[in-house]
């Protein structure tokens, strides 16, 4: 897996196509990831008591990983990722510019 939690990435698929935001959390195993602020659901939720009121909560779903991309710094554009080896430490690069991703 090459991105990672706290990447700023681009939607590249879907509804939400061409929003950019934060990842907030990976799911290894079903390849899905939540960003802030991108993919919002609504769910409508039943007062539990005679007092309450009903409301509606909107928050972020998940999305398939394929549907994402990277977001150059240099270049503020989608961009793929390479891994290198650097003085013995494996690092990520973007591929558009090559510049060392943090």
């Amino acid at each position: 897996m090459k991105l990672k939690k706290g990447d700023n990435v681009i939607v590249i698929a879907g509804k939400t196509k061409g929003q950019t935001g934060k990842i907030a959390s990976i799911n290894k195993m079903t390849d899905r990831v939540i960003i802030d602020g991108v993919n919002k659901t609504k769910r409508h939720v039943k007062p539990r008591s005679a007092t309450e009121k009903g409301t509606t909560i909107e928050k972020e779903a998940a999305m398939h990983i394929s549907n994402v991309m990277l977001i150059d710094s240099k270049t503020n554009k989608g961009t793929r990722i390479g891994k290198k080896t650097i003085d013995g430490k494996n690092v990520r690069f973007a591929k558009a510019s090559g510049q060392e991703i943090k």
